[in-house]
């Protein structure tokens, strides 16, 4: 019996998708679930796996469109399978950094599409790994790499959390044997083109289209963080102890932000044609760069959520980003927008905005900066806060009371704690 490869759907908004790549070449034995495609949509990464287990037939090449919906392959359940595979194969890695995607129009129709590692090449390096000695974790991405180049993890030196080896090690550890000698100044080309990827092709639309049809405006302010750095300072080790998470900025610009919002019920409100739609819950979008591209994943019902709770949701909202494994629904109904530009040595930036939501926050750079208190000049580490929101729907004075309430709550963050 041959059963078809569908093109799953991936939610109502998501009509097509690219095939990044298969992990199995045509004419290879599948087993069912284990991972077999990768197809990215102008949303996310996701990994589609094996409907039954036989011998695999590809119709679609990488590097298409396909429809949701459409037929990419088959498996044959009648081929019995080799006798190599007694045991299951570990499944491909679902969070592979997609390679630059070829344009299907500089394909001739029918060309064969480009190798990729094989499911079997990288179980195999998997399960080197598993059982080397002293093997240090790898992350998806980097799990991916050591296959390829067939590398060693033990002569890779880590540099993410807790010791695992990310991508960049392994780009790193390869450098010194992979960097060519510099060709002859004539051979340098001088342009390189490149397709964009559907994720980033959505992001440029999306900020088109915000700028076309939002009177978008920003308004500033400043605001002092000696009390926030202080409060993380005297109990960062008892957080880090008792939920298993630090104690970062975004939890207080997050439980600030649902204070305003509450205060300010406007600027958590969207237009709908010729209708404000009123939100009564408070889904805080946090945008997090990936190497795909910005996404913004959404933390739902902030208003319900402790500081830990907050932490360790951005926390896994941005690993899974990262690692390509964000969904849909976590890009859905968020209400409101924080962006942080300081993590990257902004010092001060005019957000744009994620509609359909009316407003985003944007934070930058702490510096220490000479203020006057009390009459007196003193050094405080300060930060810049930009409020950019959508003038057809938030007056000015709304806007300012609203980012005044922020830094209220920022320099004096007891105020949440106490509900005033």
């Amino acid at each position: 019996m041959t059963v078809e490869i569908l093109v799953p759907s991936f939610g109502e908004s998501v009509k097509e998708g690219v095939i990044v790549r298969w992990f199995k070449k045509s004419g290879e034995y599948v087993r069912s679930d284990e991972d077999l495609l990768e197809i990215e949509t102008d949303k996310a990464t996701n990994a589609i796996p094996a409907p039954a287990s036989g011998r695999l037939q590809i119709t679609v090449p990488e590097g298409r469109k396909v429809l949701i919906g459409a037929v990419v392959g088959q498996i044959d359940e009648s081929a019995p399978a080799p006798a190599t595979l007694a045991s299951p194969l570990p499944s491909a890695p679902t969070s592979v950094p997609s390679p630059p995607l070829p344009s299907p129009l500089a394909v001739p129709e029918g060309a064969p599409p480009a190798p990729a590692p094989t499911g079997k090449s990288i179980a195999s390096a998997t399960t080197s790994m598993s059982d080397g000695a002293g093997s240090p974790p790898l992350s998806p991405a980097a799990r991916v790499l050591v296959a390829e180049r067939q590398l060693d993890p033990r002569t890779i030196t880590p540099s993410g959390r807790g010791g695992v080896v990310v991508k960049e090690d392994v780009l790193a550890h390869l450098a010194p044997a992979t960097t060519p000698a510099a060709p002859p100044p004539t051979s340098v080309p001088h342009t390189v083109r490149q397709k964009m990827s559907p994720i980033r092709q959505r992001i440029a639309e999306r900020l088109m289209a915000s700028q076309q049809h939002t009177a978008t405006l920003t308004t500033f302010n400043e605001a002092d963080m000696s009390a926030v750095m202080e409060l993380r300072q005297r109990f960062k080790e008892r957080f880090q102890q008792k939920h298993g998470v630090n104690l970062g900025f975004m939890p207080f610009f997050v439980r600030a932000c649902v204070e305003a919002l509450k205060a300010f019920p406007v600027v958590n409100a969207r237009i709908d044609g010729d209708e404000i739609v009123y939100q009564n819950f408070y889904n805080i979008s946090v945008a997090v760069a990936s190497d795909k591209g910005l996404f913004v994943p959404v933390l739902k019902n902030c208003d319900q959520l402790s500081f830990a709770e907050i932490e360790k949701g951005i926390a896994d909202l941005a690993a899974r980003a990262r690692d390509g494994k964000i969904k849909p629904d976590d890009l859905a109904d968020g209400t409101f927008t924080i962006t942080n530009g300081g993590v990257f040595g902004s010092l001060m930036s005019t957000p744009i905005l994620n509609p359909p939501q009316s407003a985003i926050l944007g934070m930058h750079a702490i510096n220490k900066r000479p203020v006057v208190v009390n009459d007196q000049i003193v050094i405080r580490p300060m930060m810049y806060l930009a409020l950019s929101y959508d003038h057809r729907l938030i007056d000015g004075r709304e806007a300012v009371q609203f980012l005044v309430r922020v830094k209220e709550f920022i320099e004096n963050p007891g105020l949440a704690l106490l509900d005033l």
